[in-house]
């Protein structure tokens, strides 16, 4: 009689388990075909013809002929980490970024290789950067793959511009 309780009490339980499992799936549908963030990662290991192609851009008509909001949205990848209000956040804030010494922003932590760096934050400067910040500044903190799209960066620095008028 006690192995019946028990197989019963086992048995119960593994039911009440299933019914909250259905009813919660019922409540909170966590199934999307939209996918709410997306990073985006380069084919090949880079190099070669493509670094090639990436130093024939003309960055400053790729910028000109940039589209402001499409730069607003991928600049969405960045805004996990760096924000445009003047407030630092995981980054450095980038509003005005845009002729700024690199490594430059007052209560920012950089990296060794990031002080270092030197120059200013120039369209030609972020377009390379953008595209892979590993390989820009080599030791950077920064974890971001890239922008591997020569538009989507024009358009960020576009966006970047906007913003620090």
């Amino acid at each position: 009689m006690e192995v019946t309780k028990i197989v019963g009490a086992v048995c119960g339980s593994l039911l009440a388990f299933l019914l909250l499992l259905f009813f919660s799936g019922l409540i909170f549908d966590t199934h999307s075909e939209e996918v709410a963030y997306v990073i985006s990662v380069p084919d090949g290991a880079g190099g070669g013809e493509a670094a090639t192609a990436e130093e024939q851009v003309d960055v400053a008509a790729l910028v000109a002929s940039a589209d402001v909001a499409k730069g607003q949205a991928v600049f969405k990848k960045c805004a996990t980490c760096h924000k445009i209000d003047g407030n630092n956040a995981v980054g450095p804030h980038l509003d005005h970024v845009i002729g700024r010494p690199v490594g430059s922003v007052d209560g920012f932590a950089y990296s060794d290789p990031m002080k270092s760096h030197g120059g200013d934050w120039t369209p030609d400067a972020l377009f390379v950067f953008l595209n892979s910040p590993k390989e820009a500044v080599p030791g950077t903190k920064m974890s971001f793959a890239g922008l591997p799209k020569a538009e989507d960066r024009a358009n960020v620095i576009a966006y970047l511009e906007s913003v620090s008028q």
